[in-house]
């Protein structure tokens, strides 16, 4: 099993065969927290100044459980989207200005990473250009990128997008299935996106039962 020295809290089970407590520098870089036979972790604790991403399909429970869990609110595109559709008038297609709202959001994900806070962002995991980036603030900043994947079924999304009114394009949601089953596949195999120093899936019921995603102070 490959091994990191990441700043992940015991709230994590310990491996199979490995003996408890398990030492922080001895976790595995891919934690799959998918269909226990046990009681899921409530938290997920990361070091100090480290930057996670939340990755999923649209519907997958992103946007739900960072503000639920995330220490802090979390950087999320969808709250940036909310703010500019109640300034925008309601006969304007979102189309319309859905480049200013990412250009916002881009803008306050940077003030977030320079600023050299912990950071739990939102990405809807086809645009590999976005962990590259934050990849590199990580490193500069001299901390680690991880990598929270959401990994429910099509149908389950679905029903997410379903149940907050909002969908996406059958060509939007293909091109996300494919990047998002690209990731999961990877993170089975223990190949991480460049520069992501662990990986954790989690399906719908491992995500539910999470109350924090949060950093302390160990390195």
């Amino acid at each position: 099993m490959t091994l990191q020295r990441s700043g992940v809290s015991g709230a994590y089970p310990v491996p199979a065969g490995v003996p408890a407590p398990v030492p922080l520098r001895d976790l595995p870089v891919v934690r799959d927290l998918r269909d226990r036979s046990r009681r899921a972790p409530r938290r997920l604790i990361f070091g100090q100044g480290d930057v996670v991403v939340v990755s999923g399909l649209p519907g997958s429970g992103k946007s739900t459980l960072i503000r639920r869990a995330a220490e802090g609110g979390g950087i999320d595109s969808q709250d940036t989207r909310d703010r500019w559709d109640r300034r925008m008038p309601r006969a304007l297609p979102y189309a319309v200005y859905r480049p200013l709202v990412r250009l916002a959001h881009y803008a306050g994900l940077r003030r977030a990473l320079r600023s050299g806070a912990s950071v739990v962002v939102h990405d809807c995991g086809t645009q590999s250009w976005v962990r590259r980036w934050l990849a590199r603030e990580a490193r500069r900043r001299g901390r680690a990128l991880h990598l929270v994947l959401l990994d429910v079924t099509p149908d389950l999304a679905r029903e997410g997008q379903r149940e907050r009114g909002r969908g996406v394009s059958g060509y939007a949601f293909a091109r996300h299935r494919r990047a998002v089953s690209r990731l999961v596949h990877d993170a089975e195999r223990g190949r991480l996106p460049s520069g992501c120093a662990s990986a954790t899936l989690l399906d719908r019921t491992a995500a539910t039962a999470l109350t924090r995603i949060g950093f302390d102070g160990v390195v």
